[in-house]
């Protein structure tokens, strides 16, 4: 019988060894950079104290290698060379608290796949390799291709949306070319890993490609949802689990590389029910948001902030208003 998995074990990713199974997501922080996606005093800070707070690994939000692929205007880059000593900084911030940090490359979408020129393809497919190539001379200990939520990579992942006649109709054709792009220029320390979509569109197609990625020489799966209105969100498991959850305890069976699990994990009691469907890293988000002390609270078996699940999330609008923090402000004066 294999041992139970506990919040505090450390887990191998490649060269990097966390020092629990508590991973901060990726999240934006939208309006913090401006149009030219510099790093602020603002970002530094934020990754600091999560870090602080006794993650084991942080993923920094999505960062975009073209101006082009940005969301919105206030997102940070990593197209650029002037872009790199403000990424340093965090790294830096992140690593004095002692914890490891991988950086999220990120492309949004185009509108028609088909009608991208090979060459345009390739454009893109050096735009990422770029990209990694600048966060690896930054400092981050690896990366996280973003490969879902509707973005590039997934576009290529899904055949629902990529209907292409060339050998870009598998979108893994693409991103074995970035992945080699990337281990070509780096030491093999340099972790690799994607963010995918458990249901591309079902479930049987995000097995298929975790197997694949995994045989291609990729580290590590943090598993989310692929692209949304052209996914079967089936997946067996315990129905208290979200969709992508249930997803990666699946993948992880039939994967040896760490498979990290997202979406509602907000408590203690979530947290280590994801680690019970099997899967090696829990992914909490919000909740670190709402208190960025959540990890190292939890682990010493301390009650911790968490998300309230607003419809929408006050702390992106202004972290003052959110109700899980000013709750747990409450608590902290109470005390």
């Amino acid at each position: 019988m294999a041992p139970v998995k506990q919040l505090s074990d450390p887990v191998q990713i490649g060269s990097v060894r966390t020092r629990n199974r508590i991973c901060i997501p990726p999240m934006v922080l939208y309006g913090h950079a401006g149009e030219d996606g510099m790093v602020t005093d603002a970002h530094v800070e934020h990754y600091r104290a999560l870090a602080e707070g006794g993650a084991g690994l942080i993923i920094q939000e999505a960062t975009c290698v073209s101006p082009e692929g940005r969301l919105r205007q206030d997102q940070l880059g990593i197209w650029a060379e002037d872009q790199v000593p403000g990424l340093k900084r965090i790294v830096e911030a992140v690593h004095g608290a002692g914890c490891p940090i991988f950086l999220q490359i990120h492309h949004g979408a185009v509108r028609d796949l088909s009608a991208l020129s090979a060459l345009e393809i390739e454009s893109l497919r050096d735009a990422f390799i770029d990209g990694c190539l600048r966060a690896c001379r930054a400092g981050y200990d690896g990366v996280e291709l973003h490969g879902c939520h509707s973005y590039l990579l997934c576009q290529f992942l899904n055949r629902r949306t990529n209907r292409r006649r060339d050998p870009y109709a598998d979108g893994l054709v693409l991103i074995k070319e970035i992945y080699d792009g990337v281990r070509a220029g780096t030491s093999p320390d340099f972790v690799i890993g994607i963010r995918l979509g458990a249901f591309e569109p079902g479930l049987s197609e995000g097995i298929g490609h975790a197997k694949a990625l995994e045989a291609m020489g990729l580290q590590f799966l943090d598993i989310s949802y692929g692209y949304a209105g052209e996914m079967d969100l089936t997946a067996p498991g315990d129905p208290k689990l979200s969709p992508p959850a249930r997803g990666a305890a699946e993948i992880q069976k039939t994967v040896s590389i760490p498979v990290f699990a997202v979406e509602g994990i907000r408590t203690r009691a979530d947290a280590e029910a994801v680690l019970a469907a099997g899967v090696e890293i829990t992914d909490v988000g919000r909740s670190a948001l709402v208190d960025p002390n959540w990890p190292e609270k939890v682990l010493r078996g301390e009650p911790a902030g968490a998300c309230m699940g607003c419809r929408t999330c006050q702390w992106r609008i202004d972290p003052a208003r959110c109700p899980g923090r000013i709750l747990l402000r409450k608590k902290e004066e109470k005390q």
